[in-house]
């Protein structure tokens, strides 16, 4: 349903404006830094191109293009600043809540521009929702927390399906057995990793196609840290995921694909069981050795 309301107002400008033009082949623009790698992919889910974020005059992300594929986690990676969460944050306008932000470039969801002015962003944000840094539970109970997206987007018809909805998404996040006899009780009552896991059900329960993670195991520790890696896991077979991670040991447990940001510019992209083991740039190289970041 999320899908036809987001191309039904897409498919009303284009009847009268004509047809889109296809995106580009590729992003690059003189001045931008030249990518290494496989930026792009066959049958992408979610495309980019020539992607540049300024904050005032200061810029952020300079000419980024990338491509991210259906059931397929996405890791990106560098050091502090380098503009990975910026651009993370354009993949579902994030970005639009900062008053001097300009993000300027093409970013096609299933070959609709997200950035087009109809695009409704409360529509657009449970096709690709977003988990934090930091759990943020609603001041509600663990039922409400869950139920509350389906609610407001009317995915449930009555309260049946709509307990249906909790317990599918409390189960797919792996939390359900240890919150069943707790449903009414307050989310932030939940340990640090439950938390997390809570917003992680929150996010799919409005069956999202992209969800995107800002370094979800930061706040975390070891042992919950390895739950959300292990669903992981289990959810690219449903999702695309995107994860921006300052762990390099995370990035190639999780991930498929690994992404390496500097300076604002994307350096490598690749498989990432090749992206470890042979880097193609010497700045990725460094990185990953440890020699800076």
């Amino acid at each position: 349903m999320l899908f036809n309301l987001l191309s039904l107002r897409n498919s009303d400008k284009n009847a009268t404006a004509g047809p889109p033009e296809p995106i580009p082949a590729t992003g690059a623009k003189e001045g931008a830094t030249k990518t290494v790698g496989e930026p792009f992919v066959t049958n992408p889910r979610l495309q980019c191109r020539a992607i540049t974020v300024r904050y005032g005059t200061k810029p952020a992300i300079n000419q980024v293009s990338l491509d991210f594929a259906g059931h397929q986690v996405t890791a990106l990676i560098g050091p502090s600043g380098c503009g990975k969460s910026t651009f993370l944050r354009c993949l579902n306008r994030m970005n639009d809540t900062i008053d001097n932000c300009r993000v300027e470039g093409v970013i096609e969801l299933d070959g609709v521009d997200i950035n087009r002015p109809e695009v409704d962003v409360v529509l657009l944000r449970a096709r690709i929702g977003m988990v934090f840094q930091k759990p943020n539970p609603f001041p509600k109970s663990i039922r409400e927390n869950v139920a509350y997206g389906p609610r407001i987007h009317g995915l449930a018809r009555h309260r049946d399906e709509l307990d249906e909805i909790v317990i599918t998404s409390l189960r797919r996040a792996g939390l359900w057995d240890e919150v069943k006899d707790r449903l009414d009780e307050p989310g932030t009552g939940l340990s640090g990793g439950q938390q997390q896991r809570l917003c992680i059900a929150r996010t799919i329960a409005v069956s999202p196609e992209v969800i995107l993670m800002d370094e979800p195991c930061s706040a975390l520790d070891p042992i919950a840290t390895a739950r959300i890696e292990d669903l992981i896991n289990e959810l690219k077979e449903n999702f695309t995921i995107i994860i921006v991670t300052h762990s390099m040991s995370q990035a190639s447990r999780v991930s498929q694909r690994t992404a390496f940001f500097h300076l604002g510019n994307l350096i490598e992209v690749g498989p990432t069981e090749t992206f470890f083991t042979n880097p193609r740039h010497r700045l990725t190289e460094e990185y990953i050795t440890g020699r800076f970041g």
